[in-house]
């Protein structure tokens, strides 16, 4: 077929919803459930954007199961729950409602049985939600280190390493309270590689990183910490469980990128399209990124490597913004910045429109998932007043994309499985 700008975006706007719906909790979680506990409590935990409707899908699953328990999730992300308490706290800078619920939880686990089951429902946004600190710190310390870590540049790994070292739930905290009950955790991914130890920074599995390794962080990305933060891991004693000294972990993927990319690659092929998918774990610099995907489109247009058009070319993972800390406040995220310098480098080349966003709805801090652009997003910026190039180098790429009404705003999706990226790259003679 040939494609004009109107099918490319619809079809663009199809494929990241289907990616989307792939991860949704009310659709894959039943099938993940343990065997029922034949006595004993059944105690249901969780953090995360999609703690709340993972919840509400597993009470559905067992409708005549006593359960109890807590999860907590985002402002605005609660769903009716019958037996399980929803709490709400903040993200993805902490307050004092994230400290109380991360209080709450570790009650919920304290003083069960061997026979007893918690059911842990983890998924991406529960470093945040689950804001406890480590003793000799407070809630301010750890809101300071969070708006740090977002600016510096560190992957979502990194982070994470920092994180389970000034909290008393996460790095497998919360699973040392519930011993010794059985312990399940239900888990959707939203990390780079799928590791239980990043996902909401591993609160119910053992964890491998140091006390130096925090430091080693630190040091290579100059990070300027509270004293008593810096206190903290300057030390080596109270290190997070380490493997082999907590029970045998049953922890369950749901719902992955891997997973979400795949049902992507499905709603293109339906299309009639090709599906290239590059992978699940891309990380570093959003507008880097974008300028190596906006050379891949170039050159399957051009000579037909590696695969020829019509494609779609899709990848995963999560990508960073490192900010300048005295530059003026901006409005952008990871996945409208890359698009932003895959348009700027592809300079309005025909043929190739492309889609970025954040499956839980929200990019970065801002209201909407992510953006589109196609061949003539440049030339309508600069008629509607907009400076493409600068506001790129500002980091403001939201009020460019919001200015030419190529927002993509989904409110919350009560899932996260990270950034999807498609480039629809079509073949050279349509155009």
């Amino acid at each position: 077929m040939g494609w004009t700008d109107i099918t490319a975006r619809a079809a663009l706007r199809g494929i990241f919803d289907a990616a989307v719906a792939a991860a949704d909790p009310r659709i894959v979680l039943a099938r993940h459930l343990p065997e029922r506990p034949k006595s004993g409590r059944v105690v249901v935990v969780g953090a995360g954007k999609a703690a709340a409707v993972m919840a509400a899908a597993l009470e559905h699953a067992w409708p005549d199961m006593a359960l109890s328990g807590v999860v907590v999730t985002r402002y605005e992300h609660a769903v009716p729950t019958r037996h399980i308490e929803v709490l709400q706290a903040s993200h993805p800078r902490p307050d004092a409602n994230s400290e109380a619920a991360a209080a709450t939880i570790l009650a919920a686990v304290r003083g069960l049985t061997k026979d007893d089951l918690v059911i842990a429902l983890i998924s991406g946004g529960g470093s945040a939600l689950l804001a406890r600190p480590a003793p000799g710190l407070t809630l301010a310390d750890k809101i300071a280190v969070n708006r740090v870590l977002l600016e510096c540049g560190a992957t979502i790994g990194e982070m994470n390493v920092i994180r389970k070292h000034i909290s008393a739930i996460k790095g497998g905290r919360l699973a040392a309270a519930a011993t010794p009950a059985r312990l399940v955790t239900l888990a959707i991914s939203d990390v780079p590689g799928d590791d239980p130890g990043v996902i909401a920074s591993g609160p119910t599995v053992p964890d491998a990183s140091t006390f130096a390794d925090a430091r080693a962080l630190v040091a290579r990305y100059r990070m300027m910490l509270p004293d008593a933060v810096m206190a903290r891991l300057a030390q080596d004693d109270d290190e997070t469980p380490k493997p082999g000294s907590l029970p045998a972990a049953d922890y369950r993927l749901i719902a992955t990128p891997a997973m979400a990319l795949r049902a992507a690659a499905d709603a293109a092929r339906a299309l009639g399209l090709t599906p290239l998918i590059l992978g699940d774990a891309l990380e570093g610099e959003s507008r880097e990124l974008g300028i190596v995907m906006a050379g891949i489109a170039q050159s399957i247009q051009t000579h037909g490597l590696p695969v020829a058009a019509p494609v779609v070319v899709l990848s995963g993972g999560e990508t960073t913004v490192t900010l300048d800390p005295a530059a003026k406040v901006t409005q952008g995220g990871r996945n409208t910045e890359f698009l932003l310098a895959l348009a700027v480098k592809l300079a309005g080349r025909p043929g190739i429109w492309a889609v970025a966003g954040d499956t839980d709805g929200i990019d970065g801090n801002q209201d909407a998932a992510g953006a589109l652009i196609g061949p003539d997003t440049l030339g309508r910026a600069i008629a509607a007043g907009l400076a493409p190039r600068a506001l790129l180098d500002g980091h403001d790429s939201y009020r460019l994309f919001d200015g030419i009404g190529d927002l993509i705003r989904t409110g919350p999706t009560l899932t996260n499985v990270n950034d999807i990226r498609a480039i629809l790259v079509a073949p050279k003679e349509t155009q």
